[in-house]
């Protein structure tokens, strides 16, 4: 009984990992509004070491359309205007000599509809990750000694449980960055 709540309890964590990573993915898809985790890829060379941009600047918004990114010392400017447009996220950064600003450009219906399929692709490749882990954690229970089929059947009902849980959860990230996305 011991080994089978062990399997659950990593399965369960497994699957919350999956859902957190799946909502991080979401927030570096832009939805037309600044958002300083819309840069959370990019790396900036500084002082050899590529580093990342929230580590060597803040990165803060006044509005729904602007960022703005300060970076610790003056002479990082060019470097991060380079990897901004190195990361190739359809953004403009401008400098004033303190501090580089990026308009956020109004969003095309069809590169609205664009963002919502790659949410979509983003969602589905959790919810396929959370089905690997139904089914790891089902062939696990099935391997252990000594507990009877009844108990076995049990955990995996708890197991579909939680993989359905998830699944529903996913689905709810899904449609608040779809109207998200769609909301002009």
């Amino acid at each position: 009984m011991e080994e089978i709540e062990l399997y659950l309890d990593e399965a369960k964590e497994q699957m919350t990992k999956t859902l957190n990573h799946v909502g991080h993915e979401l927030t570096k898809i832009r939805a037309g509004k600044a958002n300083p985790a819309m840069l959370d890829g990019i790396k900036v060379e500084y002082y050899g070491a590529m580093s990342p941009l929230s580590q060597i600047s803040s990165i803060t918004t006044q509005d729904a359309r602007t960022l703005f990114i300060k970076p610790w010392e003056k002479s990082l400017i060019s470097e991060i205007e380079r990897s901004i447009m190195a990361a190739n996220l359809g953004l403009t950064p401008q400098n004033d000599g303190q501090q580089i600003i990026i308009n956020i450009p109004m969003l095309t219906e069809e590169r609205r509809k664009q963002l919502v399929k790659q949410a979509s692709q983003e969602c589905e490749q959790g919810k396929v990750s959370v089905r690997s882990i139904r089914k790891e954690t089902n062939e696990q229970l099935k391997k252990i000694k000594g507990v009877s089929e009844d108990d076995v059947k049990n955990a995996e009902g708890e197991v579909q449980k939680l993989t359905d849980d998830t699944i529903v959860k996913i689905d709810a990230l899904m449609k608040k960055k779809e109207v998200e996305i769609m909301t002009v």
